[in-house]
């Protein structure tokens, strides 16, 4: 924490000192939600919901962002390490599923405190890391043994669309050997026979963007000449033009100003029976609504 290099930007910064790199966070952890979410994959929320902890800021910064408020890491609470250890122990006493840490990666070691510590005070749920797959071998390595199940986002395949939308132009190179490590510290999926809930694995998810259907059916190939059916793949329509993409004029006249049409997302899912994926997830009706994103107001912190 004191040279900065947990994720690709690399900032070299002293976050022990206070200063901040790309992700725009200090020393102690800081979150905007701590509460059972129900609009994960069904086997992370089954019918209790998942225990999610959204973290302020984030090392990828898309400029389409679902939690835009969040991610630049200008909203959000200072969450004290052992107040993050009684989260995790009270969304457990709600009934959650497991604990979903949404973009975490910026807080990879405070992680490796809290979560030995709420192990040790009781805590018996899957840990799900929830991230943009943007990030660092070396710093995932950190959580081996820590962690049930990865969820990764797979975003682009394109270098171009990458660095023009989340200003990374090597987010497949990144993104790709991130999750070749989060499958060998947790490998094929598990499922508990009673429930259906996952209890170990990785569901890869890639978000179809409108206009970018060709990049999308590379992303699916690779996923599937690399690992088969041994990972889950979660294939998303929920792709929403937010507000605030109208501040900025270079993207106004860009396909983000759409949402992606039934005939581009049938098309994806076409190519994804027909090279043979078999363990996916899809999702049906009008997933693309700002009513789908949580309120950011603190609740469970």
């Amino acid at each position: 924490m004191s040279d900065c290099t947990l994720c690709p930007r690399r900032c070299h910064v002293d976050r022990r000192a206070g200063a901040k790199g790309f992700c725009r966070q200090g020393l102690e952890p800081a979150a905007a939600r701590a509460a059972l979410h129900f609009w994960e994959e069904p086997c992370l929320c089954g019918s209790t919901g998942s225990g999610a902890v959204f973290f302020s800021g984030c090392s990828l910064q898309c400029v389409f962002c679902q939690n835009h408020d969040i991610a630049l890491g200008t909203g959000g609470y200072a969450v004290p390490l052992e107040r993050l250890v009684r989260i995790f122990l009270e969304l457990q006493d709600k009934g959650a599923a497991n604990i979903n840490l949404v973009t975490a990666g910026h807080f990879i070691p405070q992680l490796c405190y809290a979560i030995p510590r709420a192990r040790q005070q009781g805590l018996s749920i899957p840990i799900v890391y929830n991230s943009s797959g943007y990030e660092e071998v070396s710093s995932l390595g950190l959580l081996d043994g820590l962690v049930d199940i990865y969820l990764p986002d797979l975003k682009y395949r394109s270098p171009q669309l990458s660095a023009q939308y989340s200003h990374a132009p090597d987010y497949f190179e990144k993104a790709s050997a991130a999750i070749g490590e989060m499958f060998r510290q947790v490998g094929r999926p598990v499922f508990a026979p009673d429930s259906g809930l996952m209890k170990r694995g990785v569901i890869v998810r890639h978000l179809l963007l409108p206009g970018h259907v060709g990049d999308s059916k590379r992303i699916l190939r690779y996923l599937h000449d690399t690992y088969r059916n041994d990972i889950y793949v979660s294939i998303m329509n929920q792709y929403t033009p937010m507000r605030h993409l109208a501040q900025m004029p270079q993207l106004n006249q860009t396909e983000l100003s759409r949402k992606v049409t039934a005939e581009e997302y049938e098309r994806v899912l076409d190519f994804a029976d027909q090279i043979g994926i078999e363990n996916g997830y899809m999702q049906e009706g009008d997933a693309a609504a700002e009513s789908f994103i949580p309120a950011f107001d603190g609740e469970g912190l």
